[in-house]
């Protein structure tokens, strides 16, 4: 199983002649491959796993699904601090609040 993370295409160039983009997470930029969604254009919704945009979604999919993580990363907060994993000291949210 793997987890796609959506993000906003803000950027688009050619890199060695591979398309790659800056995209944006709740206000974080990231580098993104987007080799296997060439199609993209900057202001898409693309789902970005391990580094990789492997496909593009609609705006209203992208919310749905950070809404979503959102509320798990809230019921983690509700476990017992013994069942959750200790965050690295540089850890910073996947997907941040507005």
């Amino acid at each position: 199983m793997c987890l796609g993370i959506p993000g906003k295409v803000v950027e688009i160039r050619q890199q060695d002649d591979v398309p790659m983009g800056k995209v944006e997470f709740g206000g974080i930029l990231k580098e993104v491959c987007l080799a296997y969604t060439p199609e993209a254009r900057v202001g898409d919704y693309v789902l970005v796993h391990v580094g990789f945009a492997i496909s593009i979604i609609d705006e209203a999919e992208a919310h749905e699904t950070m809404n979503f993580l959102r509320e798990i990363e809230a019921e983690m907060s509700n476990l017992p601090q013994s069942d959750v994993a200790k965050p690295q000291a540089d850890f910073q949210p996947l997907i941040p609040n507005p």
